[in-house]
């Protein structure tokens, strides 16, 4: 399926001087079908949105959703790209400790808004993200599924202004319970979250009953990004993962079942 690229500069209320947050959307492209609408999905990166965001989103975009890949960084700086060198590195962590907790919610909420408001999309939403965001995300009632790549700094709590980051406290609030479906991918040799990080965000969502998955794979951070990975990218495990990811999307977004209903029935210990 062939995709398209543009942009939308969205006015955001917490940005200093309402400074509007630029989203590009990537999107499905289908000859004489003017009228074709698809399942939404939003794209987060750490870099905001840079040639292996772009390429990520445009395989999504190629199966059938229309991406909007937020520069998360507006409040900041323009929508560029930040720099995969050593001095981009340092001012997106900067940003990510400097950015207020609150806008990354209102981020994610400008781009559902966007993608519900496109003729092209039906109104489903899925998301994901590198490092940054696909987490977040899943606490918007309106995304159903979520898939998070290699989410840093959630274990610890060092995102937001003052490193005050409360997704945990917020699972165990409840607030992802009853929700969209959340899959969590990590490498085992990733040194930024280590064992016992990933140990504590399983146990605090396995405790608060969380639909997710769990996933741990022979590999080390950023194994998906295909330009500047510093020796780590695995074409092929990013193209399984990015198999199971699509097998989600489709089940939660790509296909309407109708209102969820917890029936809470025991699974039967059969062989």
């Amino acid at each position: 399926m062939l995709v398209e690229k543009t942009f939308c500069d969205v006015p955001s209320q917490l940005s200093p001087k309402r400074r509007p947050i630029r989203i590009f959307v990537i999107s499905p492209k289908v000859p004489d079908y003017p009228d074709a609408k698809f399942p939404g999905t939003i794209m987060y990166k750490i870099y905001q949105v840079t040639g292996p965001v772009e390429r990520f989103a445009g395989q999504i975009a190629s199966q059938g959703y229309v991406v909007a890949c937020p520069s998360v960084y507006h409040e900041f700086e323009g929508p560029d790209p930040i720099p995969y060198d050593t001095e981009g590195t340092d001012r997106g962590n900067r940003y990510k400790i400097e950015k207020e907790l609150a806008a990354y919610d209102e981020d994610a909420k400008l781009s559902v808004d966007l993608l519900i408001s496109l003729k092209n999309c039906n109104g489903r939403i899925a998301a994901t993200g590198m490092c940054l965001g696909g987490h977040l995300a899943a606490f918007d009632s309106r995304i159903l599924a979520s898939v998070c790549f290699f989410a840093t700094d959630i274990h610890s709590a060092t995102l937001g202004k003052g490193k005050t980051d409360d997704s945990l406290d917020r699972v165990r609030r409840g607030d992802m319970s009853g929700g969209g479906e959340l899959v969590m991918i990590f490498g085992k040799q990733d040194t930024h979250v280590p064992r016992t990080g990933r140990d504590l965000i399983r146990a605090v969502l396995e405790d608060a009953n969380v639909t997710f998955s769990f996933i741990e794979v022979q590999a080390q951070h950023a194994f998906i990004r295909d330009e500047h990975s510093k020796g780590r990218w695995d074409a092929a495990l990013t193209r399984s993962l990015f198999g199971f990811m699509m097998e989600v999307f489709e089940r939660t977004v790509g296909r309407d079942l109708g209102p969820k209903v917890n029936r809470n029935e025991q699974v039967l210990h059969v062989c």
